[in-house]
């Protein structure tokens, strides 16, 4: 008799059932998604403030900065951006050298359900290369700012490891805003009206 498969899902509070290694967008809810992100801590938790940094805040932060690096953005890119993070919903969040040490399996997995994400919110499984690398260079400068304002590094150390942020000003309350941890349910609430916003303007023909 072959060995019983291994229980690769996850119940999910919507009630779905996620397979985390073959997920379907059919399986893929906000409320799921806004939920873990919310409660999903930056840095391990090493941030100074009442609450963790969430994945969720930083998702906006992200989103905020790409408006900032290109004005011509679209609603299409935008739904890219806030939605980087989304595989940590189950996945959590792993500090980048400890992903650089797991490699193969681990990349897989999360490719698997970054672009379920993506299909389930109309976009492809894939952006585009150029829009990709925005993306990247915009949670590169988030986590610069999120480096120095709330995990104690120096602006020296933060620049050699995440670059120089090319964003010369920020509406300083506005950045405030952003920076400042969030309660849990104001970072669930304003992602989902994030994504709900930008979803809703989003041209199925551009996907």
């Amino acid at each position: 008799m072959p060995p019983a498969k291994s229980r690769a899902w996850q119940r999910m509070l919507s009630g779905r059932r996620l397979d985390i290694l073959d997920p379907s967008p059919l399986d893929v809810e906000l409320s799921d998604i806004a939920h873990g992100l919310a409660r999903v801590a930056r840095w391990n938790g090493q941030t100074i403030g009442d609450y963790p940094f969430s994945v969720a805040q930083h998702s906006v932060l992200v989103l905020e900065i790409v408006r900032l690096m290109d004005e011509s953005v679209d609603a299409r890119a935008e739904l890219y951006a806030v939605l980087h993070d989304a595989p940590e919903y189950v996945m959590g969040d792993i500090i980048s050298p400890f992903k650089a040490a797991m490699g193969g399996n681990y990349r897989e997995v999360e490719q698997r359900l970054q672009g379920a994400v993506h299909v389930r919110f109309g976009l492809n499984a894939l952006p585009q290369p150029a829009l990709l690398k925005l993306i990247k260079k915009a949670d590169r400068e988030a986590a610069f700012f999120e480096a120095v304002e709330l995990a104690g590094f120096g602006r020296d150390e933060a620049r050699r490891l995440f670059g120089a942020p090319s964003i010369a000003s920020f509406d300083l309350e506005r950045f405030d805003r952003l920076i400042r941890p969030w309660p849990t349910r104001e970072a669930h609430d304003r992602f989902v009206e994030a994504v709900e916003t930008i979803a809703g303007r989003l041209d199925p023909a551009t996907a």
